[in-house]
């Protein structure tokens, strides 16, 4: 299962470093790769697609399970906040748990809240977000605690 994750997060890597763009958006960096961190940790890529308009990839990983997340980000700027942006959007996940709550497969629907910040003059982004999801399934449900602190370099 981890090698399959592995080699996914490899190919969307190169995938969008090869269909990086020279496009103008607000943000001052196109692609972002790196870590987040929230009760365990996960691997992070960022790509903006258009625009204000990204898409974000979450790997989860910690002792009870994995779960990935699929965000559609819209930003907006901070006036008066060079480099800080605020984002918006909805998403999905799939997760593999081993929990108490019950072991197995799960999907489920999130959104997220966030603020970004570049660093002007170095390659490193920083994000920290408030991810509410719905999963579905036996003993599911809302869940209020996902989001983190985003660490990323920039290319």
């Amino acid at each position: 299962m981890r090698k399959i994750i592995v080699t996914s997060l490899a190919l969307l890597i190169f995938s969008f470093s090869q269909a990086q763009s020279k496009s103008t958006n607000s943000s001052s960096y196109q692609t972002a790769l790196g870590v987040k961190v929230w009760d365990g940790g996960g691997i992070s890529l960022k790509h903006f697609i258009n625009g204000n308009n990204a898409l974000e990839v979450i790997a989860y990983f910690w002792r009870q399970g994995v779960r990935i997340t699929g965000l559609y980000e819209i930003h907006g700027p901070i006036s008066g906040a060079t480099g800080l942006q605020w984002y918006i959007g909805p998403g999905a996940h799939l997760g593999f748990y081993n929990t108490r709550n019950g072991d197995g497969s799960f999907i489920g629907l999130d959104g997220v809240l966030g603020l970004d910040y570049k660093f002007k003059g170095a390659p490193i982004n920083m994000s920290i977000d408030w991810q509410p999801s719905f999963e579905f399934g036996d003993n599911r449900g809302f869940v209020g605690s996902w989001g983190g602190l985003g660490v990323r370099y920039t290319f």
